[in-house]
């Protein structure tokens, strides 16, 4: 796996390295796969306990994983996973609204699961993505 480049961003990125033994990101050619992102605080940790803050947060931490990655963000952001603790309609609002504002040019693949809990206690989304960035 030596051909395989590592990321993991500064604060929560390095600290989950440490703690939990995983990266945030890897490249394999041209493409650019996240581990999931969930609505911490990317310094700290801490979660804003209202759903749609996390969401935004969420979106937000993804676009800082690809970048710290070496790629451009989510205008190279094909296929999308999220994972609601609850999935309800006011989560499926605020990623559709995500999907607006940071896909402005294009319309992701989306697969949107409901689970009973995440990796966090306090955590009640998680955004899976896979990249594409030609070099």
């Amino acid at each position: 796996m030596s051909h395989l480049q590592w990321y993991a961003y500064e604060g929560v990125g390095s600290q989950n390295v440490e703690q939990h033994a995983y990266s945030q990101a890897v490249r394999v050619g041209d493409r650019i796969e996240c581990s999931g992102q969930g609505g911490w605080d990317p310094k700290s940790g801490e979660f804003n306990r209202e759903i749609t803050a996390q969401i935004e947060q969420a979106f937000k931490n993804v676009d800082l994983n690809l970048r710290d990655a070496g790629g451009k963000g989510w205008e190279q952001v094909f296929k999308v996973v999220t994972y609601h603790v609850p999935v309800n309609n006011e989560a499926i609002e605020a990623v559709s609204a995500g999907f607006r504002k940071w896909c402005p040019n294009h319309k992701p693949l989306w697969t949107c699961i409901g689970v009973t809990r995440l990796g966090e206690d306090d955590m009640r989304i998680e955004i899976d993505v896979v990249a594409h960035d030609p070099k």
